[in-house]
């Protein structure tokens, strides 16, 4: 029988009427054998996120400060849930247990996972399916790393074909033992291993949006949905900003092309968004997929002549960021000039040390750092295979008067990335999106 595994996000688990719905979705196509679940999320603006709240019972404890009234609000958001689903079920015995092991831990993986572990345990019951926690199934390696074979190996073991699980998401054991979460968001990548292990025919991601947009709504009234999209395209507008499915959740599925389907709880019809390995040329021939964009971005220009010939000179200039554990996100070069593109947030006050050991080590005839720079990258097969896409883009910026200071294009060529001021990055961002869509 196909299989399909379905991951629930926060807020599609925040309260009680939000499991009914859940419910409703799994029990309506019985080849959704598999659920991962999220922590609850939030209700309405003025509400927590359950793992917010776990991780603040964890500094509180840090810093030797009583959590009670945090807790209490914890327990009584599960409370709520269990008492709104009319589930007997022994909340009390695993909140106290959670409440007593929280001071015990000196990191706050185990806190903050809590949250996805009685989510689990909640939808089983309602769901009547066993409960397998993420403990058993997802294996980190000594260093902190996923160890993809111990978890592929494990979840074959554990969820054999006929089985009915519900699975929590975020966490898994290391080699002694101890809870170890992904980062955040990291439901989305239990999802896709779950649904590699098992050999899933779709990994649905059912969230509080039907699906992907071309643009970021906040900036863009009523943008164009995305109804196919290739994970490569996906991993673009995800590594360049766009609020869209974890893009380390994206990995354990595209490699087996198993595809993924964005679905909306609570417009549980809507077909959403598919994300599959690749589209026929007919469906590449659209001009664009979507447009992306970060905004507090630093570059740094070193010139020196003869740069081209001086073997090693790039390497020497990473090093320098490798040192002080610098991530860059680009690189354009010229020759006898390189640049690099980096977030302020990375550099974290490590500028001026940069510049230091630049000028120490590399000797250069000039150094310039340009901040406030925002970075816009538009995505799509068709940036590579049609003609005039550029054109069409770059005269969207000249109409609206915004300066071009950085242009850059991936090797694959499905990316065209500018770099503007960040007081135009919204401005930028929307003529861009004019010229392909209206």
């Amino acid at each position: 029988m196909e299989v399909l595994v379905a991951k629930f996000g926060g807020t599609s688990l925040a309260s009680a009427e939000a499991f009914r719905k859940v419910k409703a979705i799994m029990e309506q196509d019985d080849r959704r054998c598999f659920a991962v679940v999220s922590a609850p999320g939030k209700r309405d603006a003025a509400d927590h996120k359950i793992t917010d709240l776990l991780y603040a019972c964890h500094d509180r404890v840090s810093r030797g400060e009583g959590f009670d009234d945090l807790f209490a609000q914890i327990s009584d958001r599960y409370r709520s849930i269990v008492a709104g689903l009319g589930l007997e079920l022994d909340l009390e015995s695993l909140l106290d247990e959670i409440r007593g092991r929280i001071p015990q831990q000196s990191q706050p993986d185990y806190a903050a996972s809590r949250g996805e572990f009685l989510n689990a345990v909640i939808l089983a019951a309602l769901l009547g399916y066993e409960f397998v926690d993420a403990l058993d199934l997802i294996r980190f390696n000594e260093n902190g790393f996923l160890d993809l074979v111990a978890t592929e190996r494990l979840i074959a073991e554990k969820l054999p074909p006929g089985t009915r699980a519900v699975i929590p998401g975020f966490y898994g054991t290391m080699p002694d033992g101890s809870i170890k979460t992904f980062p955040r968001g990291g439901s989305d990548i239990t999802g896709a291993l779950i649904a590699r292990g098992v050999k899933a025919k779709v990994y649905e991601n059912w969230t509080d949006v039907s699906g992907f947009f071309m643009v970021d709504p906040r900036l863009v009234d009523n943008p164009q949905p995305i109804s196919l999209i290739t994970y490569r395209e996906l991993r673009e507008l995800a590594y360049n900003g766009a609020n869209v499915l974890h893009e380390a959740a994206i990995y354990p599925v595209s490699q087996v092309g198993i595809p993924i389907n964005i679905r909306n709880t609570n417009c549980p019809d809507h077909p959403g968004t598919m994300i599959v390995k690749s589209i026929d040329d007919a469906g590449a021939s659209r001009d664009i997929i979507g447009v992306a964009g970060q905004k507090d971005f630093v570059i740094i220009q070193v010139e020196k002549a003869l740069m081209h010939s001086e073997t090693g000179f790039v390497r020497r200039l990473l090093s320098i960021l490798e040192e002080l554990r610098i991530s860059f996100s680009h690189m354009p070069s010229g020759i006898d000039m390189v640049s690099l593109v980096i977030l302020k947030s990375e550099l974290n006050g490590k500028l001026d040390r940069v510049i230091e050991l630049i000028h120490e080590r590399l000797q250069p005839d000039r150094v310039e750092v340009i901040e406030e720079i925002a970075l816009i990258a538009t995505v799509g097969q068709g940036v590579a295979k049609r003609h005039g896409i550029a054109a069409r883009l770059f005269k969207a910026l000249a109409d609206e008067m915004i300066n071009v200071r950085m242009i850059d294009q991936g090797a694959h060529g499905i990316n065209l990335i500018v770099g503007v001021e960040n007081a135009d990055f919204e401005r930028a961002v929307k003529a861009i999106y004019r010229a392909f869509v209206q």
